[in-house]
């Protein structure tokens, strides 16, 4: 039985999909495919993940279009070759890097922003010029049934295929053949998905998660500071890979930023969040399960509110957290936000080098030799001073993890090159072919070569 990627590879070896109007037609597709369908991609983010649908569209399709149109405006430039010096050793000839696609890419997808997390890398994998498996998610069944519907109807599916269902699905994925493997999620599938490429000698990308932490120095604009922190974490109900996932602040000025993070939750919510159309959902009843039985790791000063019934966790913020408690251990990803007091900002250094790398560090500080210090002092996949996510937003920042937080970096012209080699070609001149590059090797070629080399 052929495989999908055996399908794929066949179109791929044709040479039909190398040309950039094939590209540039692919990627209008996409976007076309958004604007058309865009009310029915909102519904079906409400339906899975109670997502706003104002929050729908910015996060899972406005974003998603602007990237996509970034690609088709620069797709010419960002695939043209790349001069670059040659050094005497090699001349006469000329040198260039020319991009050119890996062939056959899988990316899988992760349930939190299903729609984005799925159609930006495959963007890029078709900027490339690579054929793509798309795997979304089978926790947002809703949307993997429509994007099942519509993508066929608007790619050209002899180079663009999507497979859905589960684990087993993505099992028999991870078997076959790929040039490229673009996997979004948690550490454990990471390994496995990366255990699984090594039988191909299948480079990989990994965009994982973990503790992204956020600290707040004494000099911080705490309704500033507050107002950011709440809008990341509270973003699609916490359930993001770059949320803050704790908050480390200074003792001094903790009660004051607890204080306006109560503000901030009224104000974005209301004084009944649960009633709020700015507000989401835990993904499934599992996830509710897992993120509830997170809170016993501390008191909640604000919220604390559930209904399993609604699948419904009130932003909530927790004092007097236990270090050993699980909410410290593992990602929380969903709306509860543990408050850590500290005595000093090399406190929090101390505590961020020894653990894992973040995904992404916030520090909120009003004096730039704080931010400085954070920034040199720590490593982070990506980091926002004085603001949280944002960072995420920039197509000129490639956005990805290190260590146990992932490996490789995406978005812009980042999320074209991850999908290319660039390919070294030396071309050399026949007008000229000096003797002194071939044997026999004298005392005087030796000087010379000295003197050059």
């Amino acid at each position: 039985m052929t495989s999908v990627a055996d399908e794929l590879r066949t179109t791929y070896s044709s040479g039909r999909i190398r040309p950039l109007a094939w590209r540039k037609h692919q990627l209008e597709q996409m976007v076309k495919m958004l604007e058309e369908n865009e009310s029915e991609f909102l519904d079906a983010l409400a339906v899975d993940l109670g997502k706003p649908r104002v929050e729908g569209f910015i996060t899972d399709i406005a974003f998603v279009t602007s990237e996509v149109k970034s690609m088709i405006k620069n797709l010419k430039k960002w695939n043209k070759p790349e001069r670059v010096s040659t050094p005497i050793i090699a001349m006469p000839g000329k040198s260039r890097l020319a991009p050119e696609p890996v062939g056959v890419v899988l990316v899988i997808a992760p349930w939190n922003y299903p729609i984005h997390l799925l159609l930006v890398p495959v963007a890029g994998a078709i900027a490339a010029g690579n054929a793509v498996v798309m795997k979304p998610s089978e926790v947002t069944v809703t949307i993997s049934a429509l994007l099942a519907t519509l993508v066929p109807k608007y790619l050209d599916s002899s180079a663009i295929a999507l497979v859905e269902g589960g684990v087993a699905e993505t099992t028999d994925l991870l078997e076959q053949h790929f040039d490229h493997i673009f996997y979004t999620g948690n550490g454990t599938v990471g390994r496995v998905v990366m255990a699984a490429a090594v039988k191909n000698l299948t480079p990989v990308t990994l965009e994982l998660g973990g503790k992204s932490p956020v600290i707040v120095d004494a000099s911080a604009n705490l309704r500033v500071a507050a107002r950011r922190v709440a809008w990341g974490k509270w973003l699609n109900a916490g359930q993001t890979c770059i949320a803050p996932d704790y908050v480390m602040v200074d003792a001094s000025v903790r009660d004051g930023f607890v204080d306006e993070l109560g503000k901030a939750i009224t104000e974005f919510f209301g004084s009944e969040p649960k009633e709020s159309e700015s507000y989401g959902r835990i993904v499934s009843p599992h996830h509710f399960a897992r993120v509830s039985a997170l809170m016993e790791g501390g008191t909640a000063a604000i919220g604390g509110e559930t209904d399993s019934s609604e699948r419904y966790i009130a932003p909530t913020v927790l004092l007097d957290v236990d270090p050993s408690s699980q909410i410290m251990k593992e990602e929380i990803f969903g709306p509860l936000l543990p408050i850590i007091d500290i005595a000093s900002t090399d406190e929090a250094i101390d505590h961020i080098n020894a653990n894992p790398h973040p995904l992404a560090l916030y520090v909120f500080t009003g004096e730039k030799r704080v931010a400085a210090d954070v920034v040199n002092r720590t490593t982070a996949g990506g980091v926002t001073v004085n603001g949280t996510i944002m960072h995420f937003s920039n197509p000129n920042l490639p956005f990805g993890g290190i260590g146990e937080s992932g490996m490789g970096g995406y978005h812009g012209k980042s999320g074209v090159r991850l999908f290319q080699h660039l390919k070294p070609i030396l071309t050399r001149s026949t007008k000229m072919d000096p003797s002194i590059a071939y044997p026999p090797y004298t005392e005087r070629k030796a000087k010379i070569f000295r003197k050059v080399l």
